[in-house]
């Protein structure tokens, strides 16, 4: 590390910092089924996933190769595209938190990079084969295929447990969600954390501190497991109330449906070197979980701002990396300036989010959605008396009105015949 100078610290230190703001803002990914059903208390899940996080980090480092060697061709790229694009990733990390929309950090990450080294050296500083491949191609069919799992496991779970009663099965479904999320916060690790080691390692390329193609040392592992890990155990409460609550209402079958589904998804990505995002595969195996269960409902609402979001994440935050290393490119002064914009940004952000804070004091307080036209329609509809009904005795119900028996009074009871 003795190569290392202000510039590529300032910039490892920048990637630490999203590698933060990235743990708190996917702790819902891992967590908010469980904490939503109760299945764990608030504090515990997010520490438990904070501890899985740091041990996912040692697991593999091929989605680091990925980012590290993968998206953008190192040679030429100078250290401060590196820094622009962080500020990008970061700002738009912070503004969809505050908004408590499950965007993906990792988008936002490839979103800055890509932005700022196009702003830098043009077109041709990106893999195009790689960015479709990679990231374009698992961002979309990974939700989806997540999904489409969670929906299969939830009726399946229902179908061999319908008969059994619920007290029955409480504890194992509790055991099984519990262990589900666990294995998601392992997978989180896993894919995430790498995202910062390879964005770290790229950095020590451009500034010449190990060759191309290396591996990412073992303080960068060590580093960003600790920064992912310490964001995780604060938790993103306002993010764990949307997946929690926001998009369905989890029971715990569905909750262990979904978790399960999206732990496979993404630990199998992780392995074939797949930088997908996460927030989607666990956004996607809720939604089919919530579709799922016979009677649930998805919050369509609320799933069409994060679809907006997803979709406005890679140009967003691209934009705000280009313009950042438009910044960096006038030379120190705009790099301070840059640091200084970031610094205030999320200033301004924080500030606004303590005017209605989430806590994990309220992070399940939900308002119900406005019931739409057809639930207020049937909502309309009186429901039949039981048993036959003469037309006289229709005709007297309608002409004696019925007296309220008030709170204290004992229920009515059948005429006997």
């Amino acid at each position: 590390m003795e190569h290392i100078t202000l510039l590529l610290g300032i910039v490892i230190v920048t990637a630490l910092v999203f590698d933060f703001t990235n743990g708190f803002h996917d702790t819902a990914n891992a967590m908010a089924t469980t904490i939503s059903t109760g299945a764990l208390k608030p504090k515990t899940a997010v520490a438990m996933s904070a501890v899985l996080n740091l041990v996912g980090a040692f697991l593999s480092v091929e989605v680091a190769k990925t980012i590290s060697g993968g998206i953008i061709n190192e040679e030429g790229i100078r250290t401060e595209v590196i820094f622009a694009a962080l500020v990008g990733a970061i700002l738009w990390n912070l503004l969809t938190w505050l908004l408590g929309l499950p965007s993906s950090s990792s988008h936002a990450l490839f979103g800055g990079l890509i932005g700022a080294a196009v702003m830098s050296a043009g077109w041709s500083s990106v893999n195009g084969s790689t960015v479709v491949t990679k990231v374009l191609i698992p961002a979309v069919a990974a939700p989806i295929v997540a999904g489409i799992a969670a929906m299969l496991a939830t009726r399946l779970t229902y179908r061999i447990g319908g008969r059994v009663e619920e007290k029955a099965t409480a504890k194992g479904y509790r055991a099984g969600q519990i262990a589900s999320a666990g294995l998601v916060s392992l997978a989180h690790g896993t894919n995430d954390a790498q995202k910062t080691m390879g964005i770290i390692t790229l950095a020590l390329v451009t500034g010449g501190v190990i060759a191309p193609g290396s591996n990412p040392p073992t303080w960068v592992i060590v580093s960003a497991g600790m920064a992912i890990a310490l964001g995780t155990y604060l938790g993103g409460w306002r993010i764990i109330r949307t997946m929690g609550k926001g998009l369905t209402d989890l029971a715990p079958p569905q909750g262990f449906a979904a978790q399960t589904s999206a732990a496979t998804a993404i630990l199998a990505s992780s392995h074939i070197g797949f930088s997908l995002s996460t927030t989607q595969v666990c956004s996607g195996a809720v939604m089919g979980s919530g579709l799922g269960r016979k009677g649930g409902v998805v919050r369509w609402s609320t799933a069409t701002r994060m679809f907006v979001a997803w979709g406005l994440t890679l140009p967003a935050a691209g934009l705000a990396g280009a313009s950042a290393e438009f910044l960096t490119k006038q030379g120190t002064w705009g790099i301070v300036l840059t640091g200084v914009l970031l610094v205030a940004g999320a200033g301004v952000i924080w500030t606004l989010s303590r005017r209605q804070p989430v806590t994990v004091d309220n992070v399940n307080d939900v308002d119900a959605e406005p019931a739409g036209v057809v639930t207020t329609a049937m909502a309309a509809v009186a429901v039949p008396p039981a048993g036959p009904v003469t037309t006289a005795d229709s005709e007297l119900k309608a002409t004696i009105p019925v007296p309220d028996p008030g709170p204290s009074a004992e229920p009515t009871r059948p005429a006997t015949v």
